[in-house]
């Protein structure tokens, strides 16, 4: 977005468009991605998202213009939506109980895989001309190899079963278990659950199922707390977050390696999570990765702050009348203002000139010495720095240090437990529904918070705006002490059961 932002000359408001319109289109997909699964199967709808995603990644790296741009994202976002809802779902339907953690787990390693390459990716391009096309463009390499290799893949035995496809469903099993397990069991486990439950999936009777709305309830909340805590202000903006420390200055490529740095951070803390799912439990998990995200905001809200009290103070008005908009008493005011940006020579121990100037932002190259600096006395000596939404600050590198270990504890655990939770504990019949359901509520979750992220950092500040993300982040860590059950090695059709509990014995049973 950075290089994209230049060519196209965006302003804030185009540039959050562009990031959110692929976040609002998977939003609404995934609202449909239930009841299509349910009818067309977790495959078709997994290889009908392949097909969506290659057509947007086409559209964007040949995109001439943002419009064009911001339709290929929606295109994009749709089969975001589909994959994100059925994925988790055939999963967890195709594993055996005491490998499902991992499995799962294993679809977000890949996801935050993938997020990584992509970064890299991003950072060989970054000096290459029109270098986003291939950014966006390459995304249809994997959406190919994805519909490549579902094309070989079976439909998963649940949903053969629910539709009474009784002789696929064991011809599935036979491939995807050991020899040694009793697949047999397994089918008439699933068998009498759906025959059991004979409710047709669909809202309302989600809402007259009391364990299924418990469910749907610690799901939702899940989801919910996953985006509101900040992930993906980190993940779209981070190299806009690095930008605003200053830590890069004028050197637009050396955000994107920086980024790129922080996706792999990410990335490796999966690992954590695949290791400790199955061994220590969802529960534990959670709480405690949701409990070191919030001091990891702690720490970024802080050296923010540090940045924005210690910034450079202004030492003159720019001597042109135009520019009375944007007197402010020093670079950390300046700066958190759209229509503002910090002029300045000198260096950052207090022996500098600066002033705070009036500039449209949307005709200039963010990172580079542009435009209304030209305007003030500045331009007679020396070097002119032009500073927009960031300041000259010699321990920027601590914020760093907070958004990898941000990363670290967030992609261990409350990464991927949400999509593994919603995975596992609703009924077959409800499954779909729900997954929908609270996969909807991620998405629009996740668009609230894109949306919102460049306009918080201006009416909050920046450290406001993460300690506002860290004060979530905490509500999160009480509501999973209070309601979060166990629910590793439990067998799907038993989550109902569980469910059934009254929330103390809930917290406390263990399979």
């Amino acid at each position: 977005m950075i290089l994209v932002r230049s060519e196209f000359q965006l302003n804030n408001i185009w540039h959050e468009v562009i990031v959110s319109g692929t976040i609002a289109a998977a939003w609404m997909a995934s609202l449909v991605a239930g009841p299509c699964s349910d009818y067309y199967g977790r495959r078709g709808v997994i290889l009908g998202a392949s097909i969506v995603f290659t057509t947007g990644a086409v559209v964007m790296g040949a995109a001439p213009g943002k419009i064009t741009l911001l339709v290929g994202r929606v295109i994009v976002g749709v089969g975001i939506g589909l994959a994100s809802m059925c994925v988790p779902v055939y999963l967890s339907e195709a594993s055996p109980a005491s490998l499902r953690g991992r499995i799962t787990v294993i679809n977000n390693v890949f996801i935050n895989g993938g997020q990584t390459t992509a970064a890299i990716l991003c950072g060989a391009f970054s000096n290459v001309n029109h270098g986003w096309r291939y950014m966006f463009g390459l995304a249809a390499v994997p959406s190919l190899i994805q519909l490549a290799g579902f094309s070989f893949l079976p439909e998963s035995p649940r949903w053969l079963v629910s539709q009474g496809r009784l002789d696929e469903a064991h011809s599935v099993l036979v491939k995807i278990r050991p020899n040694s397990e009793d697949i047999q069991g397994e089918l008439d486990s699933m068998c009498t659950d759906i025959h059991t439950h004979t409710h047709k999936g669909g809202v309302l009777a989600v809402l007259r199922s009391v364990s299924v709305r418990r469910a749907l309830v610690i799901g939702s909340l899940l989801q919910l707390f996953q985006q509101i805590s900040g992930i993906n202000t980190v993940m779209y903006y981070s190299a806009s977050i690095i930008t605003m420390t200053g830590i890069t200055q004028n050197n637009a490529s050396l955000a994107i390696w920086i980024s790129a740095l922080t996706s792999t951070i990410n990335f490796l803390g999966t690992f954590i999570g695949l290791f400790l799912v199955d061994r220590i439990g969802r529960r534990p998990l959670t709480i405690a990765s949701l409990s070191g995200t919030a001091l990891a905001l702690l720490g970024l809200a802080l050296t923010f702050q540090l940045s924005y009290v210690n910034s450079p103070k202004v030492t003159f008005d720019g001597g042109v009348a135009e520019n009375n908009s944007c007197l402010f008493e020093s670079c950390g005011v300046c700066t958190s203002k759209r229509e503002c940006g910090f002029c300045f020579e000198g260096d950052t121990e207090g022996n500098y000139t600066a002033s705070c100037v009036l500039s449209n932002h949307s005709l200039y190259d963010e990172y580079s010495v542009y435009g209304d600096c030209s305007n003030t006395t500045l331009a007679a000596g020396g070097i002119v720095v032009y500073a927009y939404d960031w300041c000259p600050y010699q321990y920027a590198w601590i914020t760093i240090i907070a958004l990898g270990l941000y990363l670290l504890f967030f992609s261990s655990g409350m990464a991927p437990m949400p999509w593994t939770i919603n995975s596992e504990i609703y009924p077959n019949w409800a499954r779909a529904t729900c997954t929908s359901i609270t996969t909807s509520i991620n998405w629009s979750a996740n668009l609230l918070v894109s949306l919102t992220f460049l306009t918080l950092t201006e009416v909050l500040l920046k450290h406001g705006t993460f300690y506002l993300y860290m004060c979530v982040a905490v509500c999160g860590c009480v509501c999973f002490t209070l309601l979060l059950p166990e629910t590793r090695g439990v067998p799907l059709e038993q989550m109902g059961d569980l469910f059934s509990l009254p929330v103390l014995q809930r917290i406390k049973k263990r399979y």
